[in-house]
């Protein structure tokens, strides 16, 4: 049975990302004002979308896996690096030698074994997310560095390679790709009891476990779900580069969470939306888009995208109040 709080939840969420739309369209018209030249060209624009839903694709995958930590509760930190240390593992000439189905398989293998390692941690070990996390995104990038010998491992198997190229449908794969982990996140969420227990651990883990829910085991399986998405988004990563590195997916964790904030998942957990941050995802590759075509630095981009990120979270927590206040009347 759904109740008004849930029916305003829904509403408030339909809201956010009409929002979220409404940012993605004047940023095109930023772009369309400051570079009439590149927008007036209706090939380049086509191009250009293209371009930034393949950019938006890995860190996209990782956001989804991120979300899922969030609305349970924690933060993880380390998604980064695990993409460097799968990356890393992948194209090592060992793994590159069972082609392209072991170097896949070693990716997700190694991206679930360091999330399974987190979720341990801080489950059982009792460590707090963000000290496990952060010390394993340390740990992880060190470790990536020494089986790499800090060099760029270069991939050269063709199937993983093509993977960045081809197209389906007229979309690239790594599209798609982003579209059915986005899919398969959204039904394991709103469709599951998997789903709704990670909103009941991230929203009240004592209420939870009254309630019969092992919170410790699937507080495991989310930071778990989170290293599968890594292991993916290095795949996807290895293929556009055609090559991994200890430093590759840098910031990572950054534009993740970033992009799940602003796409409406609270901080404090049990609350969030695969969708906005899919839209959080794209509005963040159409900014690093807008400042590239325009040629700004780096250090402008990043220094937008804090301030994004600190009103977002002043909004959220805004709302969020409210929205208690309203309901205890």
């Amino acid at each position: 049975m759904t109740t008004m709080a849930q029916l305003k939840r829904r509403d408030e969420n339909s809201l956010r990302n009409l929002g979220l739309v409404g940012v993605l369209a004047v940023l095109v018209i930023i772009g369309a004002v400051t570079r009439p030249d590149l927008y007036g060209n209706a090939s380049w624009v086509g191009n250009n979308v293209s371009t930034i839903l393949q950019q938006a694709s890995a860190i996209g995958v990782v956001t989804v896996g991120m979300t899922f930590v969030i609305i349970g509760g924690g933060i993880d930190l380390s998604v980064g690096a695990i993409i460097a240390l799968a990356g890393v593992w992948s194209t090592t000439l060992a793994t590159q030698s069972y082609g392209a189905v072991g170097m896949i398989f070693t990716a997700l293998v190694v991206g679930v074994a360091v999330g399974l390692v987190n979720g341990l941690l801080i489950s059982y070990g009792k460590l707090v997310p963000f000290i496990a996390t952060l010390a394993m995104m340390v740990s992880a990038r060190g470790l990536a560095a020494q089986i790499s010998g800090k060099q760029t491992q270069v991939s050269a198997n063709a199937a993983i390679n093509d993977i960045s190229t081809t197209k389906l449908l007229g979309l690239p794969l790594l599209v798609w790709i982003l579209v059915v982990v986005v899919a398969a996140g959204w039904v394991l969420l709103n469709r599951t009891t998997f789903g709704r227990r990670t909103v009941a651990v991230g929203g009240n883990p004592e209420a939870a476990r009254l309630a019969g829910i092992n919170v410790k085991f699937h507080t495991v399986l989310l930071y778990a779900i989170s290293g599968l998405c890594c292991g993916l988004g290095a795949i996807m990563l290895t293929s556009q580069a055609t090559s991994a590195q200890a430093a590759m997916a840098n910031l990572y964790e950054l534009d993740a969470i970033a992009a799940a904030i602003i796409g409406g998942t609270l901080l404090s957990g049990g609350r969030g939306t695969i969708v906005g941050a899919l839209f959080g995802v794209l509005v963040f590759s159409t900014i690093t888009n807008l400042f590239a075509i325009n040629n700004l630095s780096t250090e402008v981009q990043n220094m937008v995208k804090g301030g994004i990120i600190v009103a977002a979270v002043l909004v959220q927590q805004f709302r969020y109040r409210s929205l208690t206040n309203l309901l205890k009347r």
